[in-house]
């Protein structure tokens, strides 16, 4: 039988399945629904009837042969790709699998520095070298832009042994990278070029979008399903390129993933991908036009900057994403995290995140106009009720250039001790710090403590960032190798 964009096999084979009333003796142990009625009753009796195990009628994720290798097929069909992998750990299994794939122990791999904390995870996993392309920083937002090309040719340059180039695109601010002379740039060193476009989903299928990576002949790329694509949190899409062995990524995303994957984010991958196929040109439309009407209202607020394609200048921002409602908010006197905040706890309101100095709204298919009107008349009722004119306790910079002492993986893995944070300076960190969302690490493992950082992180705790990635919960202590380096 021949399929199309219109099917969704998973899914079909689910519904299938459901009418044969097969008598589980299988896992998982709810059987249904019937052993855990309060599950049931919160997440609906057909949610639980689908929450199946790997079987001949459903395939198997490890190893797909039938219903999971047609829905592959067509989700690579329609992203361009050579292939495409169902991703059930989330972008950052995806990002994970695809850095793993690409580089091993002592492999240098060039990559801005305010990547994602999954990349640096990775790095640790599997004992890669970072070179770090500092992004140039807008220093009126604060916030890192894209790779400037005349950046990237240095580090290749000085590099030459690199394996790999990863990309950002976009940033969660919206910025993009050239990425098609990257991806040029790199294939010409016998690199190959690898995407985190865990915020660029819509790019495939809306018009007038930033160049997706695989029409920019990128070889890897991770895409977030769940963020602009509509299907459930935690699934997502590893994208390859044709000159990219698929078999040895599956064999290294089975590594990490697990052998019991979730049929109900699976078939939302699946279903998610037949929209978007089918209706995403017109559903990203209006996801823009929403967008353009946010900013020109938001704009209209004095004090408050919700920037767009203005940016661009065809180098360090070489083009933007018009979907992101990203909102400077210093002119009003007050954090982003500070308006984050305030609009959740005011007004029942949950943006995606607040930084020091912007915070992030994200618009996508499921948004309507009445919900965009009542975030514009809550950031004007927040500068008038809580808005300041003194500016002088707010920090500007988002980005800090690191100093890297040792690799990811030998700080992660070192003997450590565990000192006061205002006894840190100078020493080398050997955790991750970092404010989430957006999950992009103030300190990495193996990078070193200034009083620059100290600052910040003092300063992100007190206007209320939600630090992670420490072994202690309270960050009044660091993790710090033992010894001199």
């Amino acid at each position: 039988m021949s399929i199309s964009q219109e099917n969704a096999p998973i899914y079909e084979a689910l519904m299938e399945f459901e009418k044969k009333r097969v008598v589980p003796f299988d896992v998982p142990g709810h059987k249904r629904g019937r052993g855990n009625p309060e599950l049931a009753e919160l997440l609906g009796e057909q949610c639980v009837r689908m929450d199946v195990n790997s079987m001949k009628p459903l395939d198997n994720l490890c190893h797909p042969v039938s219903v999971i290798r047609e829905a592959e097929e067509l989700a690579a069909e329609a992203f361009g790709a050579a292939h495409a992998f169902l991703m059930v750990g989330g972008t950052t299994s995806a990002v994970q699998a695809m850095v793993l794939s690409t580089v091993k122990r002592g492999d240098k791999i060039i990559l801005p520095r305010n990547v994602h904390r999954s990349v640096m995870g990775a790095l640790v996993l599997c004992g890669a070298i970072p070179v770090y392309v500092d992004p140039a920083c807008d220093e009126r937002l604060g916030i890192p832009l894209g790779m400037r090309l005349m950046d990237v040719e240095t580090a290749i340059r000085t590099n030459p042994d690199a394996k790999a180039v990863l990309v950002n695109n976009p940033t969660y601010y919206g910025i993009c990278s050239d990425l098609r002379s990257i991806v040029k740039m790199a294939h010409a060193y016998g690199m190959l070029c690898l995407v985190d476009e865990a915020h660029g989903t819509h790019f495939y299928f809306g018009a007038d979008m930033p160049v997706p990576a695989m029409a920019a002949g990128a070889d890897l790329a991770a895409v977030s399903m769940h963020k602009s694509g509509g299907s459930l949190t935690q699934s997502s899409m590893l994208l390859t390129g044709s000159g990219v062995s698929a078999g040895y990524v599956r064999q290294i995303i089975n590594l990490t993933q697990t052998t019991s994957g979730s049929y109900l984010l699976m078939a939302s991958l699946d279903i998610s991908r037949r929209n978007l196929a089918l209706r995403g040109r017109e559903a990203f439309a209006e996801v823009v036009r929403l967008a353009g009407y946010a900013r020109e209202e938001i704009n209209a607020i004095a004090g408050y900057y919700a920037y767009s394609g203005e940016l661009i200048n065809h180098d360090s921002v070489f083009d933007f994403d018009v979907t992101k409602l990203a909102i400077h908010t210093l002119d009003i006197g007050l954090a982003g995290i500070e308006v984050y905040d305030l609009l959740r706890d005011e007004y029942e309101i949950q943006v995606e995140f607040g930084d020091l100095g912007n915070l992030l709204a994200y618009l996508s298919i499921g948004d309507r106009l009445r919900e965009v009107e009542r975030l514009v008349s809550a950031l004007a009722e927040i500068k008038r009720r809580f808005g300041r004119s003194d500016r002088n306790d707010l920090m500007r910079q988002e980005y800090i250039e690191p100093e890297v002492a040792v690799s990811p993986q030998e700080a992660f893995y070192a003997e450590k001790e565990s000192l006061p944070i205002a006894r840190t300076k100078g020493r080398v960190c050997s955790e991750f710090v970092m404010c989430y969302p957006p999950g992009i690490p103030i300190l990495a493992p193996g990078e070193r403590i200034t009083g620059e950082i100290l600052d910040y992180i003092a300063y992100a705790k007190e206007k209320g960032c939600s630090m992670t990635g420490t072994e202690d919960a309270e960050i009044d202590r660091l993790n710090v190798l033992k010894g001199e380096y």
